[in-house]
C-alpha cells in the first residue's frame, strides 16, 4: 500500500510535469496533516529557488519553530544542498526521500545533522524523472546546475 504522504508527493510532481516543469513533488506534513504541498517551478515561474521541497515550505506559509520540530518532509527526489539547508534551518527532523538514483542529493549532511533521511526507491518516483530528463536533457542540467 502507497504511503498517503509520498503519493501526495508524487501528485505534486506530476501536476509540475503537465505544467512543463520538472517532475519533482513535495509535502510538508505535521500531526498527520499536509499543510504544504508544492513541486518544482524553477521553469514554469523563471525562478531560481522554487524546488518542490522550498515550493512545499513556502505554500506552508510561516509556521512557529515548534511546528517545523514536529513535522516530515516528504519528496519524490533526493533534496539538493539548497534545499537541505533549509530543512536544517527550520529543524525538519525527518525526510522521506522518493528515489535516489537519478540525483544523490545532500542525504549525508542531512544525517549527520541528525536528520533522519529515508528513502523509499519508489519506481514510480523514479520513471517520472526518466521519462522527463530522456526527453528534456537540457532542462534537467540546468535544474541542477550542470
Amino acid at each position: 500500500m502507497t504511503d498517503p504522504f509520498l503519493q501526495a508527493a508524487i501528485d505534486e510532481a506530476a501536476l509540475g510535469l503537465s505544467e512543463g516543469g520538472i517532475p519533482i513533488g513535495s509535502v510538508l506534513v505535521h500531526e498527520g496533516r499536509i499543510i504544504g504541498r508544492g513541486h518544482n517551478r524553477r521553469m514554469q515561474q523563471g525562478s531560481a529557488v522554487l524546488h518542490g521541497e522550498m515550493d512545499a515550505l513556502e505554500n506552508a506559509g510561516r509556521q512557529p519553530a515548534h511546528v517545523y520540530r514536529a513535522s516530515t518532509l516528504y519528496t519524490t527526489l533526493s533534496p539538493c544542498p539548497m534545499c537541505s539547508g533549509a530543512i536544517l534551518l527550520y529543524g525538519i527532523p525527518r525526510v522521506v526521500v522518493g528515489e535516489n538514483q537519478t540525483f544523490m542529493g545532500d542525504e549525508a549532511h542531512l544525517r549527520r545533522r541528525g536528520v533522519t533521511v529515508d528513502v523509499v526507491h519508489d519506481d514510480r518516483c523514479r520513471e517520472l524523472m526518466a521519462r522527463f530528463i530522456e526527453r528534456h536533457p537540457e532542462a534537467w542540467a540546468e535544474d541542477i546546475g550542470e
